[in-house]
């Protein structure tokens, strides 16, 4: 008997919580259930009892099996407009500031290489050197033909001053004169001829030392000693690429591009620096900032991107040519952006974001506002709410619009717990 009063106690607690209906068909279930010592007439006052008990309850929840729970509480926090970086984290390439193919301007074969793999050269240093064996030969020859002609040239013009005054006293006729004139000055001419064949001679000769173009670091030798180049090969020698300063191209969507523009000329956000921070493959930031140094002029029709290149010191030789890295850099301030924490923003079934600010008569008033980005730990919001406005971010999980509230300051860590869903009641406590 004591089992079943117990029993009956704990239904009664119980009963408190749901309706008239749900409670009596309980009790009939723990009567059935009891034991069969006990008798039936004495479950009749406990009945009674219960009935009159979820009967009072439900009228006290107006009729609709609920309990006046009071306005809830929320935590608020007031929004103040603040000058806010658009940032933009996109993806780049690393590029040489400068790069050269180290080709050879005669054929021949190579005698010797003059530079380690992977070292850094300076310009006008040999690298490499051609058989000059030939095209000396060919300065010697380009040096006698020269002091031939410059022989044959003095030859002649001896002989044409010595037929003018001869010719004037008729000794000599008039043709015999001209025609050593004219020998005379092809003479000249052959020796000018011949001075610049030399001259070719020897800049040939001068090419069988192959020098580099510019100063950088030169990677590995595509042609070894004894390897046959000619003037017109497909392959360059070597290629030299400067690696201090160095360039990264940023590559940004063309419609983010012109929005951006669009901003800065209807001064809805005015020019950021140009300071550019990088982020390496490993996850790294990279030590050293850079600045946007153009953007180019026309757009990737692949990709519908437009290059911005940038320009960064790079003494240590960390960024290297085609390396991927992300680029981080603030293009426009905005002054008039509001941050809103990010718990206090969520999304209605059509996508837009919204927050519950603190109305009129302590109600939850709901927003749409604009929040297109994130900043920290807070939502960028341009539009939807005013500066001073309270923004619910605590005891936000089962608000309604219009519901009357009491509103706090916000507490850090938060202390306000989710007030339970209407239609959701509590668990019973079990006993014993």
């Amino acid at each position: 008997m004591k089992k079943v009063n117990e029993t009956f106690e704990w239904a009664g607690g119980y009963a408190s919580a749901h309706s008239r209906r749900f409670f009596v068909a309980k009790v009939a279930s723990l009567i059935r259930s009891a034991s069969s010592r006990v008798r039936p007439f004495l479950f009749v006052p406990v009945l009674i009892a219960l009935s009159a008990c979820g009967g009072g309850g439900a009228e006290k929840a107006g009729g609709n099996g609920r309990g006046n729970q009071g306005p809830a509480e929320v935590g608020f926090v007031v929004v103040r407009q603040t000058s806010v970086a658009q940032t933009a984290d996109l993806a780049a390439r690393v590029v040489a500031f400068q790069q050269s193919e180290v080709r050879p301007q005669v054929a021949g074969l190579i005698r010797r290489r003059f530079f380690t793999e992977g070292a850094l050269v300076r310009a006008g240093q040999t690298l490499y050197e051609i058989d000059p064996r030939l095209y000396r030969a060919q300065a010697n020859e380009a040096t006698a033909n020269l002091n031939s002609a410059r022989a044959n040239a003095e030859a002649t013009r001896v002989r044409a001053e010595r037929f003018r005054p001869l010719a004037e006293i008729e000794a000599v006729s008039r043709q015999d004169y001209t025609d050593a004139a004219a020998q005379a000055r092809q003479a000249a001419a052959a020796v000018e001829q011949s001075r610049a064949q030399l001259e070719t001679a020897r800049v040939n000769l001068s090419f069988t030392r192959v020098p580099a173009p510019i100063t950088g670091r030169i990677g590995r030798s595509y042609f070894t000693e004894g390897a046959l180049v000619t003037t017109n090969q497909a392959d360059p020698l070597a290629v030299i690429q400067r690696l201090d300063p160095i360039f990264v191209d940023i590559q940004q969507s063309a419609a983010d591009l012109l929005a951006l523009r669009r901003e800065l000329a209807s001064g809805g956000v005015v020019p950021a620096s140009a300071a550019v921070r990088l982020r390496l493959e490993d996850g790294s930031d990279y030590g050293q900032t850079g600045t946007v140094q153009f953007a180019e002029v026309m757009v990737n029709a692949q990709t519908g991107t437009v290059t911005l290149r940038a320009r960064f010191p790079n003494p240590q030789g960390v960024l290297l040519p085609g390396m991927f890295v992300r680029a981080q850099f603030a293009q426009a301030i905005n002054r008039r952006a509001i941050l809103v924490p990010q718990q206090a923003v969520k999304r209605d079934p059509k996508g837009q974001a919204t927050v519950f600010i603190v109305g009129p008569n302590d109600t939850a008033v709901q927003k749409v506002v604009q929040a297109d980005r994130t900043q920290g730990e807070f939502w960028v919001v341009t539009g939807g709410i005013d500066p001073g406005d309270r923004v619910i971010t605590q005891g936000t999980a089962n608000l309604r619009p219009n519901a009357k509230i009491r509103a706090v300051p916000a507490t850090t860590p938060q202390s306000i717990r989710p007030r339970p869903a209407d239609d959701q009641p509590s668990a019973p406590e079990k006993a014993g």
